[in-house]
């Protein structure tokens, strides 16, 4: 074959291009686009390319480095990581935006492409605008910042480096194990500099993600710890999700009699009828799936890292020498983990191996029928606190009215505050796969960008569900402006705004721990004068970005607005003001740092309660 003469950034789209993937059956591109905000250091190399790729790779504008990237991994969680997106920025503040998406990604092990424009590699025109000089060390940029998020780091600095480190890059992405961020610094000059690259490089390529079959050693071990067992448990995590185990996992647990409880990234593993699913695990979890936490004597964990809300800070299960963890994950670094037996291999294929050496047994009888009645008090729970009862709306009532109307094909999304408590134990998942919770980095501002790129996703999936997002007041305000960028894009979404006037959940864990309010609700912070604080319109301000906008002052009035928004042709925002007080209550503890000594006796009675709960914890490594 012969060379193609391209530009390093013609290289890049083109190769893009080239990659293709399968989804339920169909062949699809495996990068569907790029989120791209320009500038100098990517606008006059990578625009040019990414302009005459058109449709084939199309290009849409974001408001926010940042937010932009959080919708690229808003849009990969949707796919279950089947396709995903890139994002490109130019030199320095562009591209340091960047770099809490990039931390998003890698705690979630979520795939996301990041090209972001760098310094000349030449030197000559130095300093340039945005470049940050590091004395002593000169070949250093803002872009060596991305280093610890991200599972792949290159700068690309002649471009024939591209023959090794964009299948590099790609193998990255879609490794089931070390899935995540994927990040190419692109010096400007070397964007424009053009080289003979073999067309074999660009020939279409179909990829599929790869299932790592697990030993037969490590399933046996599993298989006998299961055999001497009688209350088994099965924590679900998000890796069921990107296996595709759903299905298997609930016919598992069906088969063997085994209880399920899902994390906050596993959450629609099963839907919430399912005759084995007995509810929310942890922090964020109910009463009931605790118990049956507490009293397992074999815990089956699969694709979670085992995140302190999973785990209670590792005080949910049983005493350290009763219970016997089995760690099943891609990842040889999960699956070990607090001297657990690892089963190193894909959620589903493991879960056929398990199933098939495990055939005729079942759990006792007697741990079985423990299932239907947590269920029922659990759910009984949930429906009492969703139950308007007069006074101010509860956030538990907002995601009561929500799910309630619901369909099977709608999406809901949330990440920090007060909600992923609430929607993690309130929402009922009518259909596998339909649940977005960032709770892997708790990211606020995840909400609205993450919201655009799943509802990008969800238009291919399931167009005709909406996707719900979840929000309060201060991520709202903290990173909104894809709310346009949807309008813009003409991807619609559904968002709530719940307003409780600040940071209510962490002025909650403040006063929790004996501290006193302060600079967390708008009443507690410091303001010009000494009259009542300003407060923010978001119905004015979301209308002013182009958005249908509804404000409610009861439950009543949230159902009606959300019938009349549902499948509306741009994004909905529905405004409500809530209790900032009111809260589900988890069903676990958790560590968080206390003072040893302090002049308010109500922090020293929170360490003291400190001191006795660590008394609990697991003692694994």
């Amino acid at each position: 074959m012969k060379d193609i003469s391209l530009t390093a950034a013609e290289a890049i789209v083109r190769y893009l291009i080239a990659q293709r993937t399968v989804i339920d059956g169909d062949e699809q591109p495996l990068v569907p686009g790029v989120f791209a905000i320009f500038g100098h250091g990517n606008v006059t190399c990578l625009g040019p390319a990414l302009h005459d790729a058109a449709d084939a790779l199309p290009t849409w504008r974001g408001q926010n480095e940042q937010g932009m990237a959080l919708a690229a991994i808003g849009y990969a969680k949707a796919m279950r990581r089947r396709q995903f997106m890139a994002a490109t920025t130019s030199i320095g503040p562009g591209a340091l935006n960047m770099v809490t998406a990039a931390g998003v990604a890698f705690a979630n092990r979520l795939p996301v492409l990041l090209l972001a424009g760098d310094t000349f590699q030449s030197r000559l025109p130095d300093p340039v605008l945005q470049q940050i000089e590091r004395p002593g060390d000169p070949s250093t940029t803002a872009n060596d910042v991305f280093r610890p998020v991200v599972r792949y780091w290159d700068r690309i600095t002649r471009p024939e480096q591209l023959l090794a480190s964009l299948p590099q890059a790609l193998a990255t992405l879609l490794d089931p194990a070390d899935c995540g961020p994927a990040f190419l610094a692109l010096p400007q000059d070397v964007q424009g500099e053009a080289f003979g690259f073999p067309a074999r490089l660009f020939s279409s390529t179909v990829h599929e993600i790869a299932r790592p079959r697990p030993d037969m050693h490590q399933v046996a071990a599993a298989v006998a710890a299961l055999r001497a067992s009688s209350r088994p448990l099965i924590v679900a995590g998000g890796g069921v999700h990107y296996s595709l185990a759903e299905h298997e996992l609930s016919a598992f647990a069906a088969r063997h009699g085994i209880p399920v409880v899902e994390t906050v990234a596993g959450k629609s593993t099963l839907t919430h009828d399912d005759p084995w699913f007995a509810g929310p695990l942890g922090v964020l979890g109910c009463e009931a799936a605790n118990r049956l936490a507490a009293d397992a004597d074999v815990v089956v964990a699969i694709g979670t890292r085992l995140g302190d809300f999973t785990t209670g800070s590792w005080t949910v299960f049983g005493d350290d020498d009763a219970l016997q963890l089995i760690g099943v994950n891609t990842a040889r670094f999960d699956a070990g983990k607090h001297l657990g037996l690892p089963v190193v291999g894909d959620a589903m294929e493991s879960l056929i191996a398990i199933g098939a050496a495990l055939e005729g047994w079942r759990a006792s009888a007697s741990w079985t029928e423990r299932v239907g009645p947590a269920a029922s008090s659990y759910w009984d729970a949930i429906d009492a606190l969703a139950n308007p009862a007069g006074g101010m709306p509860t956030y538990a009532q907002v995601v009561g009215a929500v799910s309630r109307l619901a369909g099977p094909d709608d999406y809901a999304l949330t990440a920090a505050g007060g909600f992923p408590g609430e929607l993690n134990n309130g929402w009922r998942s009518r259909e596998i796969a339909t649940f977005d919770c960032e709770y892997g980095f708790s990211t606020m501002g995840y909400e609205i960008s993450g919201g655009w790129g799943a509802a990008m996703a969800r238009r291919r999936l399931a167009p005709d569900g909406d996707t719900i997002v979840f929000v309060g007041d201060g991520s709202y305000l903290m990173m909104n402006s894809d709310l346009y960028s949807s309008v813009l894009s003409g991807h619609p979404m559904i968002v709530v705004v719940c307003d409780n006037g600040g940071y209510a959940v962490i002025d909650r864990l403040q006063v929790n721990q004996g501290g006193a309010p302060f600079n967390n609700l708008l009443d507690d912070v410091r303001t010009g004068d000494d009259g009542e604080p300003p407060r923010v319109d978001f119905a004015a301000h979301a209308a002013s970005m182009g958005c249908r906008v509804e404000t409610v002052a009861s439950i009543g009035e949230l159902e009606a607005a959300f019938e009349r928004v549902r499948g509306a042709d741009r994004t909905s925002v529905i405004v409500i003001a809530t209790d900032p007080h009111a809260w589900t209550e988890g069903g676990a503890w958790w560590e968080v740092g206390v003072p040893e000594t302090s002049d308010r006796a109500s922090i020293r009675a929170a360490r003291l309660a400190l001191d006795a709960a660590k008394a609990h914890q697991r003692k694994g490594v």
